[in-house]
């Protein structure tokens, strides 16, 4: 991998099924890399006493401001957080892994460049997992990491760990992901986040940190087809109809023709307006609305 000074802004994501621990990781994360404030870090211990669960800091208070998500334990809302470590720039967004706010989650997948999925090692791929693996890859997220979590409630058993990886590693072969890793790690305790833990000294490849501070997520995007999830329909009037969405794939002109999908209906683009001049394409990371 490139040096890290060399690399830009990483946009990533944690995802998963609920209860999975990923509101924890990111807290987690921020707490190791010494980026939450001494207020913040304060409140949150204080929070701990009253919404925690279990013994100790509860780090997904971090990320669970909601007095809802508290109560109930569990992420509604997309929460971002900024931080640098490294010489390296990361921009982290916390998803809901509830079916219920499955949408909420697709949003948070339309701005990243990589996807932090988590799985509790006692409960394997769910269906939400599974869920949530295509919905980025359908987003146009081209790379995920596997975190196998709460290994320490499995003994920290490689045999478990095993398992998990290799049915993601089967499962994910049709999604297309040019890079995947999977890594075994306690989210609650810190193990594997930012060192390498003692406890499962069977394991040698990165810690999460390493491993996202070194990544380079630039690919070409020549050649690629177009692709653009739609997050809206735009009806100022009853003569007008548009499609708004961010092109995370390929780029888009008027008279294209395109496939629309899952239904596979062949159109034409008649127009588009966005951050390109009249004419012009628009190229991946443009939001745009086509007609």
């Amino acid at each position: 991998m490139e040096s890290p000074d060399a690399l830009p802004m990483l946009r990533f994501m944690t995802c998963g099924s609920v209860d999975d621990g990923k509101s924890t990781l990111i807290g987690r994360l921020l707490f190791e890399a010494q980026c939450i404030p001494h207020d913040q870090l304060a409140a949150m211990m204080e929070a701990s006493g009253k919404f925690g669960r279990g013994q100790g800091t509860d780090f997904a208070l971090l990320l669970d401001g909601l007095l809802s998500e508290r109560e109930q334990g569990i992420t509604i809302d997309v929460a971002y957080r900024y931080f640098s470590h490294r010489g390296r720039d990361f921009v982290v967004a916390d998803t809901p892994g509830h079916e219920q706010y499955t949408r909420n989650m697709a949003t948070g997948a339309s701005h990243v460049q990589l996807a932090v999925l988590l799985v509790d090692v006692r409960q394997g791929l769910l269906t939400q997992t599974r869920r949530h693996a295509r919905i980025v890859a359908v987003m146009g997220v081209r790379h995920i990491v596997l975190v196998v979590n709460k290994m320490d409630l499995a003994d920290f058993a490689q045999a478990r760990f095993d398992v998990v990886a290799d049915d993601f590693r089967t499962f994910a072969r049709e999604l297309g992901f040019l890079s995947s890793q999977a890594i075994p790690m306690s989210a609650r305790d810190g193990d594997n986040i930012s060192a390498p833990s003692g406890r499962m000294p069977w394991y040698q490849g990165p810690t999460l940190m390493d491993y996202l501070v070194g990544i380079d997520v630039e690919t070409p995007t020549g050649g690629l087809p177009f692709r653009m999830p739609v997050q809206w329909v735009n009806r100022p009037h009853a003569d007008f109809r548009g499609y708004c969405g961010r092109v995370v794939q390929g780029s888009v002109s008027p008279g294209d023709r395109i496939r629309v999908m899952p239904s596979g209906v062949l159109t034409r683009v008649a127009s588009l307006t966005g951050p390109q001049a009249p004419g012009e394409a628009a190229q991946q990371g443009d939001s745009v609305t086509l007609t």
